[in-house]
């Protein structure tokens, strides 16, 4: 794929139920996978809920992971957010994932000015890195029969991630901020089918 080539995202949850439709732009691919920027006023929608994005972001589509990770500029309640997923399927400019709950959040470091977004009690303090919607999981799992494996790679996946982005390691130490950095010339897509 061409950088620049507008794609859309869609995310599931487990059985084929809808969940998350955003587009965004392919920016490239290095050693840690194939790079998404999404500029400021990005459309997000999922069933029965919708907003357009507070700041610029870019998401990290691992090479091989079970895991999409969203790295946002500063302005937001947190500048990394990481969704456990299924490994991320390309069908030309379709990107779909099925989204298995468990998020490792790293808080922003300090409070946004004014962010309507923003959690209204936060669930760790500003810096912290933790894993979110353990609840969900549980439910999810035996609601949706999630099977032993997935349910495996999954945890094995968000401790890993939570490891290494308390760590800082790649590709949490910095390695998305020169595609962060090309998200300002982008053009906000308009919602396709």
């Amino acid at each position: 794929m061409d950088p620049f080539t507008p794609v859309r995202c869609h995310m599931s949850k487990w059985g084929d139920r809808p969940h998350w439709r955003f587009e965004g732009t392919y920016l490239g691919e290095d050693d840690h996978g194939r790079w998404i920027g999404f500029p400021a006023g990005t459309h997000n929608a999922r069933p029965g809920f919708a907003f357009d994005s507070e700041v610029d972001c870019v998401t990290l589509v691992p090479h091989d992971g079970w895991f999409l990770a969203t790295f946002h500029a500063p302005g937001i309640w947190c500048d990394l957010y990481v969704d456990m997923a299924t490994p991320a399927v390309w069908r030309g400019d379709l990107l779909t994932s099925t989204d298995l709950d468990l998020d490792v959040i790293r808080m922003a470091p300090t409070p946004p000015v004014a962010s309507p977004l923003a959690p209204q009690n936060a669930k760790a303090p500003w810096g912290e890195v933790f894993v979110d919607d353990e609840d969900e999981f549980a439910e999810h799992t035996t609601l949706f029969g999630y099977p032993p494996e997935v349910v495996t790679a999954a945890r094995n996946s968000a401790d890993a991630v939570l490891a290494a982005a308390r760590d800082r390691t790649p590709p949490f130490d910095g390695a998305h901020q020169p595609w962060l950095d090309l998200v300002p010339q982008l053009p906000v897509s308009s919602p396709r089918a």
